[in-house]
């Protein structure tokens, strides 16, 4: 359970912190030398493009891909987010919802934390191997997002804006420098593991530093985001939302993996970050669309804000999951 203290205790005191901080600017109780969203802007960029590659590369550097099947790790991970989205959808139509308030539970049902959260609690966990399964997970989250998520959430919205042909938005996400840097990051250490090339030990002890400090990073960012003053007029959405990311997605996207046969490989470890990712809340890119297009973001950020505080109860859920004979391994 140390694992499970120490996992909400980062998560916990990086979004809290970063909340003060808003708050205490927003009072002129302090005065920072930069606005807020430059503040978190750079902080963003310091987790995603310096700590986070850094500590995917060595973790990728020493997996084990022995088992080719492995390489089905991305789909099951592209089609949990996908299948998040559409039953989102098929809620909002059941709640007669517009067109708009579709588009963002679209992005509330699809987008998730695998990242910052998700791969931080694979590596307290799991340790390397399973942050550098994380990293194969995720893979292809990214050029969903940019490529399925953004466009479709654009074509509800009844938005003209951003109008792209699909060769285009997939270049635009592939040179974006947030991408670039993990898929560098990710294909480097491949070719350093299959080229037989030793990791330095100096490099288990970076990895072990710039996880936990890249992940606290994004999550002050994160914090610096919150607000708590609408979760309250969104009780019935956030409550499915939460359905889908906890129960909904777990369930498809696990059995979409033991199907793949993924629950024979590395002793149940790649099932078992299957589980823990398919788990996580609602991303802070739910909101960003929602802010692009001019949608409810009050209803992004309460299912956001709700998702994630669930944490406390969904972590203690999953420890006690990945500890119990009732997983097929």
């Amino acid at each position: 359970m140390d694992k499970v203290f120490l996992s909400l205790a980062l998560i916990i005191s990086g979004l809290t912190l970063g909340y003060v901080i808003q708050n205490l600017d927003r009072k002129k109780i302090i005065s920072l030398p930069i606005s807020i969203v430059n503040l978190r802007k750079t902080l963003q960029k310091m987790g995603l493009l310096f700590f986070m590659p850094i500590s995917f590369l060595g973790a990728v550097w020493i997996v084990s891909f022995e088992n080719v099947r492995v390489v089905l790790l991305p789909v099951v991970g592209l089609c949990s987010l996908l299948f998040g989205g559409v039953l989102a959808l098929a809620f909002a139509r059941l709640l007669k919802k517009e067109n708009k308030d579709k588009a963002v539970l679209y992005c509330c049902g699809s987008f998730t934390n695998i990242g910052s959260v998700g791969s931080l609690v694979c590596f307290f966990f799991f340790g390397e191997p399973g942050f550098a399964l994380a990293a194969l997970y995720k893979m292809l989250e990214d050029i969903s997002y940019y490529t399925i998520g953004f466009p479709f959430v654009r074509f509800l919205s009844g938005s003209s804006e951003q109008k792209q042909s699909t060769w285009k938005r997939l270049l635009g996400v592939i040179t974006d420098p947030f991408v670039a840097a993990a898929f560098t990051a990710f294909f480097l250490g491949l070719f350093l593991n299959l080229s037989g090339i030793p990791r330095p030990p100096a490099f288990e002890t970076i990895t072990g530093i710039f996880v936990p400090v890249g992940t606290f990073i994004l999550l002050v960012s994160i914090g610096l985001g919150m607000k708590f003053s609408s979760v309250s007029s969104y009780i019935q959405e956030s409550v499915l939302v939460s359905f889908i990311k906890f129960m909904a997605v777990p369930v498809f996207g696990c059995t979409l993996a033991y199907l793949f046969g993924l629950h024979l490989l590395s002793d149940g470890l790649v099932f078992k970050v299957v589980l823990i990712l398919t788990s996580m809340p609602v991303a802070f890119n739910a909101l960003v669309a929602s802010s692009i297009y001019d949608l409810d973001l009050d209803l992004a950020n309460s299912c956001w804000l709700v998702t994630t505080l669930a944490l406390i109860v969904v972590l203690p859920w999953l420890y006690f999951l990945l500890s119990s004979p009732l997983l097929p391994l």
